[in-house]
């Protein structure tokens, strides 16, 4: 595995990643794909957060702004049978999946057409048939799920592979270290995706980490590791593609940290004052993901018409998921006791 660049960011003093070396330029298909599957997660977020400001939803509700090229990027390097597990902040996890739009927005606002029948909220959503495994509010208890997808993975005999996508805050959590263990220690087809979006709940990763590069976090485990642009599609799904051939070949576990950047707080209830107006500015202008894609589209003479159409239907597609979704009947009290026991 070829290792990761690194440079140091003047605003945090953290590693940033270009990926291994240049990552290989997108085909004109997959550069739109990727736009579109962007600025649908990106669209439907900003309307989220509308939703919750007028309070149409309830409850906690953590936005994925920012983020888009991880899941997306991640999602261009799998195939049909491949599983997908993640904490809270999981919309956008949801959506590359290829959950549809209205069934999400309707259970961030407790409707029956929602994934979990309006009783989940933000936080627990799942598809079996999408093999997306769920949001999960306890921090880093996905990652023992997604090792145990991994484990069944192995038992089957089939040369599936599970992503756990965790945060830079529960890379500190003890069990996620009892999983790395065992994963390496059967050899499980998983790849752990760190999402490093520099401060957790609200406390910078120099802080809270005494090692803040968390492609080494596997090193104790003899798991390998890499550090990753995660503000660049093509450098994440080229990541991707390396650490799923290693898992299908029997190699066991592989750590991806995906070094990102959070344009909203926490959660929409958080003020985000623990960095600067300018800083989070300066990430937007120099670093988004949306625009480094729609950048190279336009240098290769697609047009700006073609690139707002594909915009225009994003939003017709959330503008409707929106409207589905306050107009979506409340769950019957019924359902207060279904789905209990199985």
């Amino acid at each position: 595995m070829a290792a990761a660049k690194k440079s140091v960011t003047k605003e945090t003093g953290q590693e940033k990643a270009s990926g291994a070396g240049n990552p290989p330029d997108f085909t004109r298909e997959q550069e739109l794909r990727a736009l579109r599957d962007m600025l649908l997660i990106r669209r439907f977020e900003e309307k989220a957060g509308q939703l919750y400001g007028m309070g149409a939803i309830g409850g906690f509700c953590h936005l994925y702004i920012g983020q888009e090229a991880i899941v997306v990027g991640m999602q261009m390097a799998l195939k049909q049978g491949d599983q997908v597990i993640t904490g809270y902040r999981d919309h956008g996890h949801m959506l590359a999946c290829g959950m549809e739009a209205n069934g999400v927005m309707a259970e961030l606002t407790g409707r029956q057409g929602g994934y979990s029948k309006g009783k989940g909220g933000s936080m627990h959503m799942f598809s079996k048939e999408k093999n997306f495994f769920g949001g999960h509010g306890i921090v880093g208890a996905q990652v023992s799920l997604g090792t145990g997808l991994a484990f069944a993975n192995r038992y089957r005999g089939n040369d599936f592979v599970s992503l756990a996508y965790f945060g830079d805050g529960a890379s500190n959590q003890g069990q996620v270290y009892e999983s790395f263990n065992m994963a390496e220690l059967w050899k499980l087809p998983v790849i752990y995706i760190i999402e490093n979006n520099r401060y957790a709940m609200g406390t910078s990763v120099s802080r809270a980490s005494a090692q803040t590069d968390f492609s080494k976090r596997g090193i104790s485990f003899n798991i390998p590791g890499e550090q990753i642009d995660g503000m660049d599609v093509r450098a994440v799904k080229a990541a991707g593609d390396r650490a799923v051939a290693w898992c299908r070949a029997g190699k066991g576990p592989f750590i991806l940290e995906m070094q990102t950047y959070r344009y909203r707080g926490h959660s929409m209830s958080d003020p985000a004052k623990y960095r600067t107006r300018e800083e989070v500015d300066k990430v937007r202008h120099d670093q988004d993901p949306i625009e480094q894609v729609r950048n190279r589209l336009l240098a290769a003479k697609v047009s700006e018409q073609e690139l707002k159409a594909i915009d225009a239907e994003v939003r017709e597609i959330v503008n409707a998921s929106a409207d589905f979704a306050q107009n979506d009947p409340e769950p019957d009290a019924s359902e207060l006791y279904t789905d209990i026991y199985r």
